[in-house]
């Protein structure tokens, strides 16, 4: 698939077959977001993949809005050091947010499905996936294959007008 067809095709997905995912395509969603833009290439971040079934249930209870992520085959754990400086946690919340649109972009070049939650609860996030006090967990990943519609071009996209949403050289 190329860039262009991967991006018509990305949605939120959060009903998966009951189908393993292929470690080499994990591979390459994985590499996706280790190659991903980082303020300054410090790159702070860490993944932990998640594959037990009782983890993700587990994982779900760090936020309400998480409920779905256990029918995926994997779950991807987005995990940052936690700083006081406000500065560096909106870098470090920046840098997360490039590495999870790159993995869920190569989930869909490589034909996986793929959505996001946050994780909201971190003492139960940290004991769960045995993280140390100075790591937190932003944000979780789910891939893949859907369980309805493969991945495909979406035709009318449910997004605003793009001459609503480009504004050239003044609002």
């Amino acid at each position: 698939m190329q860039t262009w067809d991967a991006l018509m095709a990305r949605r939120q997905v959060r009903d998966y077959a009951d189908t393993a995912v292929d470690r080499g395509l994990l591979d390459r969603v994985l590499e996706a977001g280790r190659r991903s833009p980082s303020a300054r290439n410090v790159q702070r971040w860490d993944f932990v993949v998640v594959t037990d079934d009782a983890v993700k249930v587990d994982l779900a209870r760090t936020w309400q809005g998480a409920h779905w992520t256990p029918g995926a085959p994997v779950v991807i754990a987005l995990i940052a050091p936690v700083v006081d400086d406000e500065h560096q946690r909106l870098s470090i919340e920046y840098d997360l947010g490039q590495a999870a649109a790159a993995m869920m972009l190569m989930a869909t070049d490589v034909g996986l499905g793929s959505g996001q939650s946050s994780s909201r609860d971190q003492e139960l996030a940290r004991s769960i996936l045995g993280l140390p006090a100075d790591r937190y967990c932003s944000k979780l990943i789910t891939v893949g294959h859907p369980s309805h519609r493969p991945v495909s071009a979406i035709t009318k996209p449910d997004r605003r007008p793009i001459d609503d949403v480009v504004h050239w050289d003044r609002w």
